[in-house]
């Protein structure tokens, strides 16, 4: 028989959480999208500085959207890896088809990253992925402990990368016994500081083929590190979302225990990120504490929270999945692939093509109903389109890339 998907019943607790995550993910890219890079991380570089009410929003930001959604998906991208594998081998495939899911998902990333948004994700997800494949082999428990200790090594590496430049810059004793290192550390960040100057002046030029020149020639870089951060990060993330997984966890509703345990996680997390924050706030965001707090420190209580989010989502599925919101967010998580790339191109239109004025020009708080529009986008048309279409559309071209033939796309 010619080789095809192999038919089964979705877990509607995965894509609810993919539905969310999709959706948290923009609420995160935003500043990204409508700002130069550096602002995604550094307030300073918002208008006039930032403003009071940018820090508040950074804060919240922090303590519960940055790497949360990211770190669903994450897990929910290794749970992927492994149930796509367990369908193929009941299918009589092997694990060639989920290498060329990967490659085709590795040239989708990579034409996002150039054509809409530099911070692109799925490039690193590919990467990932073949990382991992020989590891899908490994026992759930074996994977389980691999992520745990894998994230927790990582981490401390993390943080130990960045620990160094924002103890410099908090010291002046420091700056003066290292003064070469600090001098070489002043000057990356005044370059950072120049490009972020030069990516508006090109965005606000509006000529879109200059600022896709820009995102090449000075963005590929971003490309170089994500090595270093499938390693520090994503991959150990994946494997723990395996093994998550075959353990059963999204498939049955926690016990009291569990649900016990996903609000400690949860909240515990937050309560342990909101002095990070606060501290970096009261130091009024000096830029190497700023990226020590947001890619280093607070991973540490990331993890427990990503953990006890998914754990609280899977146990309110079967209470929403029924109702009108329910269903139009697992609609949008079954889409997410489709909405992801989508919400790209819409932004990148709204402030790189047919408004550059506003681009660099808005603050945080501004930013958040681009994000409720977004959202509203994501829930109002992938619910009419799957009733009429198997897959989102992206999907759908997906699978025909992977299986190397047109599959039925109306229902």
């Amino acid at each position: 028989m010619p080789l095809a998907p192999v038919a089964h019943d979705r877990l509607l607790s995965l894509d609810f959480i993919r539905g969310l995550a999709v959706m948290g993910i923009l609420f995160s890219n935003i500043t990204a999208f409508a700002h130069p890079t550096l602002a995604y991380s550094w307030p300073g570089a918002l208008p006039a500085g930032g403003w009071v009410s940018d820090g508040w929003v950074w804060l919240f930001q922090f303590v519960l959207v940055d790497g949360k959604f990211r770190g669903l998906f994450t897990l929910l991208f290794g749970a992927g890896l492994y149930l796509f594998s367990e369908r193929l081998l009941a299918g009589g495939a092997d694990d060639r088809v989920q290498m060329r899911r990967l490659f085709w998902l590795l040239i989708v990333g990579l034409l996002h990253f150039v054509l809409l948004f530099s911070g692109d994700v799925l490039t690193l997800y590919a990467i990932s992925g073949f990382v991992i494949l020989p590891m899908l082999h490994w026992s759930a428990r074996r994977q389980l402990l691999a992520g745990l200790v894998w994230y927790a090594a990582g981490t401390l590496l993390m943080c130990a990368a960045m620990g160094s430049p924002a103890m410099l810059e908090g010291s002046p004793e420091r700056q003066a016994e290292s003064s070469l290192q600090w001098q070489g550390l002043e000057k990356a960040w005044q370059d950072r500081v120049a490009e972020t100057a030069q990516e508006q002046q090109v965005v606000q030029s509006g000529n879109f083929a200059a600022v896709i020149r820009f995102r090449v020639t000075e963005h590929a870089g971003a490309l170089t590190q994500l090595p270093w951060l499938a390693v520090m990060e994503t991959i150990p993330m994946m494997l723990i979302g395996m093994a998550l997984y075959r353990m059963g966890f999204f498939a049955s509703r926690p016990n009291r225990r569990r649900l016990a345990l996903a609000w400690l996680g949860l909240i515990g997390g937050a309560l342990a990120t909101l002095p990070i924050g606060l501290w970096v706030m009261a130091e009024r965001f000096p830029p190497f504490l700023t990226d020590l707090a947001l890619f280093g420190l607070s991973a540490f209580p990331r993890l427990p929270m990503v953990i006890g989010a998914a754990a609280l989502l899977v146990w309110l599925t079967p209470l929403v999945q029924q109702g009108w919101l329910g269903g139009r967010i697992i609609a949008a998580g079954r889409m997410a692939f489709s909405n992801y790339i989508g919400t790209s191109l819409v932004m990148v239109l709204l402030f790189q093509v047919f408004a550059t004025d506003r681009f660099g020009m808005l603050h945080r708080l501004d930013l958040l109903g681009y994000v409720g529009m977004g959202c509203l986008l994501m829930l109002g048309w992938s619910e009419p389109w799957l009733r009429r279409c198997r897959h989102g559309p992206l999907e759908w071209l997906w699978r025909c890339l992977v299986y190397g033939r047109w599959l039925p796309f109306r229902r």
